[in-house]
């Protein structure tokens, strides 16, 4: 056996020591490891975890318009557009002219999208929660409010 093989084998799995405390080696692989436990409670609701968070925006108070909507999602008008448009194959939203502005259309959830997004939450939530389950409740309350505050969206 070579040294070469046997380094690698002794290296074992896992973060090498140079990157287990850097901030963005542990963001990436956080952030990775929570999308795969999300993708893997979303399928059964045949949605993404992007897909989810355009139902849980257009599901605010008052109706959005597709660029609204994307404003607040972070993400271009072309983008949503995509999302919008496959959702509403899928008959979870539908687009209505804005009773003030007719030249403006609006995005709101049908009945099977105010379901799909009730039972797709729940189940996002428990993806979540067996995601933080190494933290006890008020670290996971913690890291989820200093998290805010890095990006500056703490209220």
């Amino acid at each position: 056996m070579s040294n070469d093989a046997r380094d690698d084998r002794a290296a074992g799995p896992g973060p090498a020591p140079e990157l287990i405390d850097r901030l963005g080696y542990l963001l990436k692989h956080a952030q990775l490891m929570l999308a795969e436990h999300t993708a893997d409670a979303l399928r059964p609701y045949g949605l993404s975890g992007r897909e989810l968070a355009v139902l849980l925006v257009l599901s605010g108070q008052e109706p959005a318009s597709q660029q609204q909507a994307a404003g607040r999602l972070g993400i271009d008008r072309t983008t949503m557009v995509a999302f919008v448009d496959a959702l509403e194959n899928r008959g979870l939203v539908e687009r209505h002219p804005d009773a003030n502005d007719r030249r403006r259309n609006v995005v709101v959830l049908t009945k099977a999208g105010r379901d799909t997004l009730r039972d797709a939450s729940r189940a996002s939530d428990e993806a979540e929660r067996r995601f933080l389950a190494p933290l006890t409740g008020s670290a996971a309350q913690q890291l989820k409010g200093s998290l805010r505050k890095v990006i500056r969206k703490d209220p």
